[in-house]
């Protein structure tokens, strides 16, 4: 598709450009195709010259500057010879060096920076024209340095030196033959060249503004080329949306040279008519051969509008197609005049309209078959217009109002028809149930003879209304039915609502039961408090006599005062001692407990290692492990820290690993493990134990809780371990949940948050989920 899709769009672009070259000027043509070429060798050429130019210049400069060199020592070898000749002619016996050095000094021998000075035959400056110190300076340095100046003298002619502070310089001695002396001439290059200097500036600044102008020369030029290069994007896109449009609409465009007879057509045109698109133009007799003779004639509308600028013409006619079919075609075209004194063109498209054609047909029989409809249908039916004239009715409304077939003719206004149709005798507005549109109305109306009609009307787009009307006789009276039955229905209605009265009455009865019901509640929760407040105190006052009952039975047991005579009593000792630790750990339990369900067990929460909390409780219970033969591993993937109160988890920990060392057997497996997710701590203590019956999971875990009854048990123990245990854990915010096998083992699992979230009133919590 893609491809077909080029394909067409390349010969659009010939066709176009063929309408293109025929309305063009060849210069411009010729302009247009030299454009990529000049692009692209104006800026090149502007900067090649510019490069040319500065070249030029530095060569230019340089050799200016060797040339100012130059003069400046024959200048200064001049002077050195005037004043040298100067002095000899008027010196004098008793003369002073300086006014001698001043009296031969020509004009202008002390410009550009020329500074002169007299030296002995000893090498000591004894006369300077520059009354500055470093004048003096500079000369002994000329002298002890540069030996060629003293030694030729004249003779060695001007030498470029360099004075103490590094500045290049220009320097001349001559002898002065009737007189002891040396004349010494020096002159800075910088001096020298001053004049090159500002001629160097000049022709730097020219060729500065030389080179703007034209690089904004060549930036005006490109800029100006891409945005012709922009416009010729822009003709491009719109004339190929032109030609897209032209094709996609079914539209051909025409150019008719009427003067030459010759036309050009579109690429959707050569579509229309199943021919080749070609990039020449066609000939008028070729286009008034494909034209049917019975439509139109070419050579007479090329007579009648010829010589009238701005005439349009709209035409329909028919073209032979290439496989031999006719296509109808619609011409709107207008006369163009030309500029250039050329003959009109005629300019316009045509329209393939031959589906408009089929589709008039199609509406036609269309409309045949919709008045056999309407004449088919049971219900009046009745179409007026905008002026309220008929448009066409069935027979059914013809015989509901008895009408004959000269009192609807199409086109008889609405008054007219009313005022001989039947008029009704009731007329009763229908509201309509949903959203009404504007205009429409329905109504009930019983005319004459007894019958009933629904009439609905609704307005039609281009302003008129549509009239059905539906003969509901039969609904009226079988409405007429259900009235009566609504009047039954109506005193069965009063007589449910004395049994609503009666249900109501029954409903507050229960609300005051469940407002007693709350209140016994309320109640039994205070009770239960009081409960486990008594038996904390309880506990506490118990454990006072308990720790002195153990602790004079280890005493006697261990004979501190002396021995106790028969081993029966070291044994009741025994007895007495473990069962006061029995009955201790069972008050503690208790006191815990209640503790807990009081709401005064208070957390204190702290950053505890979790695997040396359980290293701790396992240690402790080694012993009772031991015991039993038990085997007892730890795994751990990771060291685990969380917040948490450090005495509580070991509690947690010491209770479950008693709980699995207890109801073990002999030889067993205990494993405990730790894991950590992303924002809490895993807790797995798994045993080989007797498990527990699925029927009693649902109970453990709560307080005074046991698998087996009092008079079936064969384990010691108050069943507050894992009661106390769940209690603490919900405390820290986490959760216990116990899973067993009856005959396998149990695993208990217990997750606590890492950043310790103590639950919140959890007695409070805690009577809620009861």
């Amino acid at each position: 598709m893609a491809r077909a899709n080029a394909v067409g769009a390349s010969v659009r672009v010939q066709a176009m450009r063929g309408l293109a070259r025929s309305v063009a000027r060849p210069a411009y043509q010729r302009l247009v195709e030299a454009e990529p070429f000049m692009r692209k060798a104006v800026p090149a050429l502007i900067v090649a010259f510019i490069a040319i130019v500065a070249i030029a210049a530095v060569v230019q400069t340089r050799a200016y500057r060797a040339e100012a060199i130059s003069d400046a020592k024959d200048e200064l070898a001049l002077f050195a010879l005037a004043i040298a000749s100067d002095m000899r002619a008027h010196a004098k016996a008793g003369d002073a060096p300086d006014a001698l050095l001043r009296a031969g000094l020509p004009a202008r021998a002390d410009e550009d920076g020329r500074r002169y000075g007299l030296i002995d035959s000893s090498g000591s400056v004894v006369a300077t024209l520059d009354p500055q110190p470093t004048t003096a300076e500079d000369i002994r340095h000329l002298i002890a340095n540069v030996q060629a100046l003293t030694i030729f003298a004249e003779n060695a002619g001007v030498l470029e030196v360099a004075l103490p502070d590094g500045t290049p310089a220009l320097a001349a001695v001559h002898n002065l033959k009737t007189l002891p002396l040396q004349l010494v001439a020096i002159q800075p290059i910088g001096g020298a060249l001053a004049t090159w200097q500002s001629d160097t500036i000049l022709t730097v600044t020219l060729l500065s503004t030389t080179g703007a102008v034209l690089l904004i020369l060549g930036f005006a030029f490109h800029w100006q080329a891409t945005r012709a290069r922009e416009a010729d994007g822009i003709y491009d896109t719109v004339r190929a949306r032109i030609d897209t449009a032209l094709s996609r609409g079914r539209c051909g465009l025409w150019d008719w040279d009427m003067g030459r007879g010759r036309m050009f057509w579109s690429e959707s045109m050569f579509e229309i008519l199943g021919h080749e698109p070609r990039d020449d133009l066609i000939s008028f007799a070729e286009v008034a051969a494909l034209v049917h003779p019975d439509d139109t004639n070419l050579y007479e509308v090329a007579q009648e509008i010829a010589d009238k600028p701005g005439r349009t013409i709209d035409r329909m006619f028919r073209m032979r197609h290439a496989d031999g079919r006719w296509v109808w075609l619609r011409a709107r075209a207008e006369v163009v005049a030309q500029e250039n004194g050329e003959p009109p063109h005629l300019v316009g498209i045509a329209v393939d309209v031959t589906e408009e054609r089929r589709l008039a047909e199609r509406t036609a029989t269309a409309d045949m078959r919709l008045r056999d409809a309407i004449e088919s249908i049971s219900e009046s039916f009745v179409l007026w217009d905008a002026g309220g004239r008929l448009v066409m009715c069935n027979s059914k409304f013809q015989s509901l109002h008895g009408f004959g077939d000269t009192a609807v003719v199409p086109g008889t206004p609405f008054e007219t028809v009313a005022a001989q149709a039947r008029q009704p005798v009731v007329r009763i507005p229908l509201r309509s149930e949903d959203r009404p549109e504007e205009g429409a109305r329905a109504f009930e109306a019983q005319i004459e003879g007894g019958r009933w009609l629904k009439i609905a009307e609704r307005r039609t787009k281009d302003g008129g209304f549509v009239s059905v009307g539906t003969d509901i006789t039969a609904l009226k009276r079988h409405e007429e039915r259900l009235m009566d039955s609504e009047r039954r229905l109506m005193a069965l209605v009063a007589d449910l609502r004395k049994s609503q009265q009666t249900l109501e009455m029954q409903a507050l009865q229960l609300a005051e039961l469940a407002q007693n019901y709350a209140d016994e509640k309320t109640k039994a929760e205070d009770a239960n408090r009081a409960k486990s407040e008594f038996l904390a105190n309880m506990s506490h006052e118990l454990r006072t006599p308990l720790n002195a009952i153990i602790g004079f039975s280890e005493l006697m047991e261990g004979g501190l005062f002396g021995p106790l005579g028969n081993d029966k009593y070291n044994e009741y000792c025994r007895d007495i001692r473990d069962s006061g630790r029995y009955l201790l750990d069972v008050i503690n339990d208790i006191l815990d407990m209640s503790r807990i369900e009081a709401g005064r067990m208070h957390l204190s929460l702290q950053t505890t290692s979790l695997d040396d909390v359980l290293a701790d409780a396992i240690r402790v219970m080694a012993v009772r492990a031991d015991e039993k033969h038990l085997r007892v591993t730890s795994e751990a993937d990771a060291p685990i820290t969380l917040e948490a109160d450090k005495r509580a988890l070991k509690q947690i920990a010491l209770n479950l690993i008693s709980n699995a060392i207890k109801f073990t057997p002999e030889n067993g497996r205990i494993a405990v493990r730790t894991r950590r997710s992303k924002q809490a701590a895993l807790l797995v203590i798994e045993d080989t134990g007797i498990g527990i019956p699925k029927a009693a999971l649902a109970k453990i875990g709560k307080p005074f809780e046991q698998v087996e009854s009092q008079f079936t048990k064969t384990y010691k123990g108050s069943g507050l371990g894992l009661a106390i245990a769940k209690s603490l854990v919900e405390l820290h915010g986490g959760t216990m949940r116990i899973r067993s096998n009856e005959g396998v083992g149990t695993t208990v699992i217990i997750r606590l948050p890492l950043n310790g979230r103590p639950a919140l009133h959890y007695r409070s919590g805690s009577a809620q989920q009861d």
